[in-house]
Formats: C-alpha cells, structure tokens, sequence
C-alpha cells in the first residue's frame, strides 16, 4: 500500500495544511490573512506544497479586486483511515485530507478477545472499504483504545477491561500491516478532538469530552490541545472513587465511579431491578431477550418506567458528582457528554447537570454549558483521522 510521499518541511507548511485541513479550500490571499508571512514568502511556502503533491491549485478565487488568484486545497486522492476500538463494538472509516467522513462500518467486537484478533477484524474492515472503491490505500491511520496508552509509542498500558493487550505494540504492528503511518490513542481522546474537529466543541479552546459506555473516561483539552499526562492515564475518570466502601470494580478498588455507573453496570443494576419486581417493563425485556442492556433501560425510561428512570438519575448523580469535581479544578469552558450510555438522552443530562451546579461553585458554572455530543459514533473516527492528520501535518 502507498504512504505519504512528502511532510511539510517546516513550521509554516504545518500551518499551512491544517488551515486548509481545517478550513477547506482557501486563496492565496486568505491564507496570507491566516498566517504571519510576508507575500512573497507565503508564495514560496505554496509553491513548495504544491510540489510536493499535498496540495493542488483548485479553480480561480473569487474576485477581490486585481489579478485573481487560484485557490488550493489538500490533494483529493489522501486517504485517512480511523479506527476507533470501545469494549464491545468497533468502528472503521475512511476520510478525506480535510476528514470528511467518505465510508464508516461498524460491527460488534469483544476487546477482550485480545489484539490478534481484534486487529484481525479492523483490518477486515479496512479492506472492505478499500473494495468499495473509496481508496486505494491509506495514508495514514489513528487508532482508538479504551484503555491508557503511552503515546509517544502507541502502547497500551495496564487497561483494565482489556485482558492481553498490557505493553502490546499497536502502532508498530498495525503500521506493518496497514503500510502506512499509524498513532494510537485513549479513544476518548480521539471522541473529544473529533467533537473539537466537526462537533459541538468546534469553538472551544478549553473543553472536557466525558465517555460513557461500558467503561468512562474523560478527554481534556487545554488551549485546543489534548492534555494526556505523564503517563497517557490523564482523564481516566472511571477510577475516581464516589462511594466509599462501595462496589468492587474491576482495576481492584472499590466504590469507582465506573462500578456505579457505566454500560455494563447499568445492565446489571437494571437486571436486578427486573428479578426484584420493581419494574414490570424490564421484566418482561429480561424475559424476552435473557439480559439487559443500556439500551433497554432507555427503551423503558421513555416509556415512563420509574424503576428505570430513577437508575439514570441516579448514574447521572454519581457521574456529575465526579464531573463538579473536574470543573471546580479544571474551570473549563464546556463539558461534552458522549458515548452509547448517551441514548439514556436527556434524563441522564439533566441529572449530571443538575449536580454538578448544585455541588460546584457558581463562578466556575455561570457560563458553563453541559451538553451531548452532537457526531455519535462519528466522532471517535473523525478523531482518529485528526489524530494521524496532526502527525502527518508536522514538520517532517
């Protein structure tokens, strides 16, 4: 498979591609109005691009008065590959050099099959999308994992839902097999700079991206950029104990946010609440499917069903909890909520909101909006492909 053949070959060219990464086609005379160079040395820098192959001329400007110039856009034939791998389910798409989403599959998958096979079936899912004609090969890939990873080396460290992945070398084995560049991320990373790229953060500069699903974490972005910490373990929320003595979780403590509330203990919390009697909607799902899920206490939830709703209260408490911490800390200018548990819509919104301005102080939550993430599923792909798009967009 084919790689980028060139890298901007300095700091303006970086600045360069992601503006028309990020901004579309662009004339000469707007990217000077973008960027601090002088004309002559902003005609140097684009020429030089354009020389390279990663950007080409594409139709005349419109008329500002004077000879028109051309515009440029990012080469049409880059191809991003996104991949980005939950717990239970992974998503594959393909975008464009300006991360437009051009073909996007998702197929259930158990991370704790371990990364053989779990990259087995990414790869499967790559080459599906290659035959449907939307590439030819990938220029590049950014990847997704829940779990913490040192990112200077795309590998995952001690993740606790996924047994077999600790110390496996994600980027160097799926760059072999892809042939093409490869970075590797906490999948909430990767879903806060996909909101950040095309989502409801598009304007935020100092945001947190909460992810609930079968685990929880937290994306934090300081000054437009991901703060991942020493270690890539930054924002691992879930582990933030919220109630003392409380379940046993699965990294060995007790009481974690994400024994509480998450995917999988709402599922379980819900199944009890059906064998209990205490909601005859649940009950009857139980009988009928033989388990619960997330989705099934929404189902029951919009219907009106008490038991249910009082279960996403009562996560929507335990998570805004944790988050009201976060704010007073942090003071962030928006917190996006995302992930699958997110279907629980707008009643687990309003019990995260309604604790976290009950619990925080008014100064840090007088302008703060708490809102859903607007792209679903999308936004851990289109992060994917901003991921390697920020790498490949670097001085070389």
């Amino acid at each position: 498979m084919r790689r980028m053949t060139a890298r901007p070959a300095n700091a303006h060219q970086a600045r360069l591609l992601r503006l028309l990464r990020d901004g579309g086609a662009h004339s000469r005379a707007q990217l000077g109005e973008e960027v601090d160079l002088s004309r002559s040395k902003l005609a140097v820098e684009v020429d030089r691009l354009l020389e390279t192959g990663l950007v080409v001329a594409d139709g005349l400007a419109a008329s500002r008065g004077g000879r028109r110039s051309h515009n440029i856009r990012l080469a049409p034939h880059l191809r991003f590959l996104g991949v980005d791998i939950g717990a239970t389910s992974v998503d594959v798409a393909v975008t464009n050099a300006e991360l437009e989403v051009l073909g996007h599959i998702t197929q259930p998958m158990d991370v704790r099959e371990g990364p053989v096979a779990v990259f087995e079936q990414v790869l499967d899912m790559a080459e599906k999308l290659k035959a449907s004609g939307l590439a030819e090969g990938f220029d590049g890939a950014g990847i997704g994992v829940p779990g913490p990873v040192r990112f200077p080396e795309g590998i995952p460290v001690a993740p606790p839902i996924m047994p077999g992945w600790d110390g496996f070398p994600v980027r160097e084995a799926l760059s072999q097999e892809l042939g093409c560049p490869v970075m590797v991320d906490n999948d909430v990373n990767l879903m806060a700079m996909g909101e950040q790229h095309a989502g409801v953060a598009r304007t935020a500069r100092d945001f947190l991206c909460v992810k609930i699903g079968t685990g929880i974490g937290c994306g934090i972005v300081v000054g437009s950029t991901v703060y991942r910490g020493t270690t890539g373990s930054a924002g691992d929320i879930g582990h933030i104990q919220v109630e003392p003595d409380g379940l046993p979780c699965a990294c060995g403590n007790q009481g974690c946010l994400e024994a509480h509330f998450s995917g999988s203990a709402l599922a379980r919390d819900a199944e009890q609440v059906a064998r209990e009697g205490r909601s005859a909607e649940l009950a009857a799902r139980l009988e009928a499917g033989g388990r619960l899920s997330a989705a099934d206490v929404a189902a029951a939830a919009s219907g009106g069903d008490t038991a249910a709703l009082e279960l996403i209260r009562r996560g929507g408490r335990h998570t805004g909890q944790v988050i009201a911490g976060l704010v007073s800390f942090f003071n962030p200018g928006l917190v996006v909520i995302g992930g699958g548990v997110t279907g629980l819509g707008h009643t687990l919104l309003a019990a995260i909101r309604t604790q976290v301005y009950r619990q925080s102080l008014p100064l840090a939550t007088g302008n703060l909006p708490i809102v859903l993430g607007e792209l679903g599923p999308a936004a851990g792909v289109i992060g994917g492909a901003r991921l390697i798009s920020d790498h490949l967009f670097s001085p070389a």
